[in-house]
């Protein structure tokens, strides 16, 4: 059986690959790419759980994502980012993970 590439749907592939490794305001442009993204949820989670350090992965800044793993260290992203895009879609909204992770911790 044929391996699936999971990433032949990134926005970014239609892209420059530096255009998602830039620095100040021009992260807010390569992040605006990740927005519709059909594969946002797993580049964020391989982002997070390899610790990547540089570029704009599935939405979020290095600087944003080191945040995030300070704040809250876990063994597996993906299971969380699987679960914020699942209340994302149930709620017909756009994926937020620091917003997911706050109503995680208020219930």
């Amino acid at each position: 059986m044929p391996e699936i590439d999971r990433w032949a749907d990134a926005k970014c592939r239609q892209q420059e690959p530096d255009a998602m490794f830039v620095r100040g305001s021009e992260q807010n442009k390569a992040k605006e790419t990740c927005k519709s993204c059909l594969v946002r949820a797993a580049c964020l989670a391989e982002a997070l759980d390899n610790q990547i350090e540089w570029g704009v992965w599935g939405g979020m800044t290095e600087r944003e994502r080191r945040s995030l793993l300070r704040r809250r260290p876990m063994h597996s992203w993906s299971q969380v980012v699987a679960a914020a895009e699942a209340h994302a879609e149930e709620q017909r909204l756009p994926l937020d993970l620091n917003g997911y992770l706050s109503l995680e911790e208020a219930g």
